[in-house]
């Protein structure tokens, strides 16, 4: 098939180099030149494991990126994908001028397509933005009906970054979300997916538009409550010198609980769980119903950096001192420092008065934070984070840090606040674990 993906960013980026490597053609629309110059180069504009090799592989050849929409005529789009981004407003709701203005501009060449063509929502939108914001801004520009002359689906995606590769090649699910055109942009949906259906056994969940909506919502939501439940069990854990770990271990047992997401710790960040979350709490308050658990979540998991504070001021006072952060990104394997828990321990050191020197192990997540803390020194290693640093706070589980021993010796005062459980506790540092002894 040939499939166009309006958006170029982490989820359009992996869904166009996996749908290339499935076989079909794609090609990408932005309104970035870099990132198009740099897609035709098969460079990644993310950082992700895998992407690179799919991109270099296919940039060229069944793969192309351009920033003219008129393209995807030329190219004989029969699928075009929606993948833009859908950030935050103050009060916690999705924003959907991207996604809006990108399908006013498709909805532009909408009708020089050939057939019946697809558009299909790739984007986390609240429940009702495929029908009533989408569906009316195609129509708008294209002077076309939904269900008559194309089709309308949504498809969320379910990819984490740092595996999103894997995740997309191998899926838990697959959602199918359509409107009421028959069973046509269903097929389409089938077409795209067929090397996919063909070669596993994948679930697949085939409903309505709105359904499909807050399937992914619904999805984060639970994850995001399960971590935060665990850590105020951890937390809880704490305050009676128990192993939470050994506790999380038992209760995951339990296949009505699983081992999944129990690992307390410093909490959750990164693009999508904050938004999610604070999104769909958002969207039931329109609706006039007050989820409190999933506010209590959030609450929950804006604790823990703080938490991770407090532990160090009960050990050193580090006004005017040097402190270590090691971890910048909200995950390992990623460059992305969006809600990484970093960003308030960094805050609450400046607060402090510390002078604060930081360690990632990709150099790109240090570049991404220093836009945001300028006044940070960034290192390249961690050997000289460490040296001569009163205190050290570990918020990112790279598995780097599980090798470090020694270098906490170059420290002047040794006090280790773990908030991943990454190192072994020993002698000669003053160590706390963040919800367990």
């Amino acid at each position: 098939m040939n499939i166009g993906i309006v958006g170029s960013g982490y989820v359009g980026t992996t869904v166009a180099a996996c749908l290339a490597d499935f076989g079909h053609e794609v090609m990408t629309v932005d309104v970035d030149e870099s990132t198009v110059t740099a897609l035709n180069e098969g460079e990644a504009p993310v950082s992700e494991p895998d992407l690179g090799g799919l991109l270099d592989r296919y940039a060229g050849s069944t793969l192309w990126a351009t920033t003219d929409y008129d393209d995807l005529v030329d190219f004989g789009a029969e699928v075009v994908f929606l993948a833009l981004p859908t950030p935050a407003n103050e009060d916690g709701s999705i924003d959907t001028t991207y996604v809006e203005a990108g399908a006013e501009a498709l909805g532009e060449v909408l009708g020089d397509l050939d057939g019946y063509p697809t558009v299909v929502v790739k984007s986390t939108v609240t429940p009702g933005t495929t029908e009533d914001v989408v569906g009316p801004a195609l129509e708008r520009t294209s002077g076309l009906r939904v269900a008559e002359d194309f089709g309308l689906a949504m498809n969320p995606e379910f990819l984490r970054e740092g595996s999103a590769v894997a995740d997309f090649q191998n899926p838990d699910k697959l959602v199918f979300g359509t409107s009421d055109d028959g069973d046509r942009a269903l097929d389409a949906l089938e077409a795209v997916y067929a090397p996919i259906l063909d070669a596993q056994d994948v679930p697949v969940v085939r409903t309505g538009l709105r359904e499909a909506e807050l399937i992914k919502y619904a999805n984060n939501a639970f994850l995001a409550a399960k971590v935060s439940l665990i850590n105020d069990i951890g937390n809880i854990c704490k305050e009676f010198g128990v192993d939470a770990y050994e506790v999380a271990d038992a209760i995951g047992l339990d296949d009505r609980i699983s081992e999944q997401f129990l690992r307390s710790g410093a909490g959750w960040g990164g693009s999508c769980f904050p938004k999610d979350v604070s999104a769909i709490v958002a969207a039931a308050r329109e609706q006039g119903y007050d989820p409190e658990l999933l506010q209590a979540a959030i609450d929950v998991n804006d604790r823990q950096p703080q938490r991770m504070l407090d532990l160090m001021d009960q050990h050193v006072d580090v006004e005017g001192e040097r402190v270590a952060v090691l971890g910048l990104a909200f995950k390992p394997h990623t460059d992305d420092v969006r809600n990484s828990r970093a960003i308030p321990i960094v805050e609450g050191l400046q607060e402090r008065g510390a002078d604060i020197i930081a360690y990632d192990p990709n150099p790109a997540a240090a570049d991404n934070m220093r836009e945001r803390f300028p006044d940070v020194e960034y290192l390249a290693s961690p050997s000289p984070t460490l040296s001569g640093a009163h205190a050290v706070l570990i918020v990112t589980d790279w598995p780097e840090f599980s090798d470090l021993d020694r270098e906490f010796d170059l420290m002047s005062e040794r006090v280790v606040i773990d908030g991943r459980r990454v190192v072994d506790r020993r002698e000669g540092i003053t160590y706390e674990g963040l919800t367990w002894e």
